[in-house]
C-alpha cells in the first residue's frame, strides 16, 4: 500500500452525505480511501422522520416472489455508507466502477489501523447542524441490523 495515495478517514461525528461526497471526490481523484467508525456518522433530522423515510424504501412491492427476488436495501452501517458514496459516483462508466472498488469501510477501528493518523473534514462535521440528528448505528438497528459483538 502506498501511503501517499491512501486516505484514512474517521467518520465519527461527520454528516453522512457531506462525508460521502468528499469521499466520492477523493475516489475519483485516484485515492484509495479507508473509512472507519462509520456507525458514528450522523444523519440530520428527527429520529422518527429519518427512520420512516428509510422504511418506506424497504416496502417496495413487486409482482414476483418477494422471497426470491426482493429488492435488496442496505441495513448495516457499512452498506448504508457505501450506498451513499455509490450514488455520487458515475457507476455507468468504468472510471466510477474502478473508483468504487478503492473504497473500504469498517464498523469500529480494525487492529491494523490502530497506529494510523485519521483525517477529519471540518466542513462535514455535525457541529454545523442546528437541529436534531440520528447516528447511522441507530438507523441500522431500527432497520434490523443486529450489530457486531464487541
Amino acid at each position: 500500500m502506498s501511503s501517499e495515495n491512501t486516505i484514512y478517514i474517521d467518520a465519527a461525528g461527520h454528516i453522512l452525505g457531506r462525508l460521502a461526497s468528499i469521499v466520492a471526490k477523493k475516489l475519483l481523484e485516484g485515492y484509495r480511501v479507508y473509512v472507519v467508525n462509520v456507525e458514528k456518522a450522523v444523519l440530520s433530522g428527527e429520529k422518527n422522520r429519518v427512520v420512516e423515510g428509510y422504511k418506506l424504501l424497504l416496502r417496495v412491492k413487486i409482482h414476483v416472489n418477494p422471497e426470491k427476488t426482493k429488492i435488496m436495501r442496505p441495513r448495516s452501517p457499512v452498506s448504508i455508507f457505501k450506498r451513499a458514496v455509490r450514488g455520487m459516483l458515475p457507476m455507468d462508466k468504468p472510471r466510477g466502477r474502478l473508483a468504487y472498488k478503492r473504497l473500504k469501510v469498517y464498523v469500529g477501528v480494525p487492529p491494523e489501523f490502530i497506529n494510523v493518523e485519521f483525517t477529519k473534514y471540518p466542513e462535514a462535521l455535525y457541529t454545523k447542524l442546528r437541529g436534531k440528528y440520528i447516528t447511522v448505528e441507530e438507523l441500522a438497528r431500527e432497520l434490523g441490523w443486529r450489530g457486531v459483538a464487541r
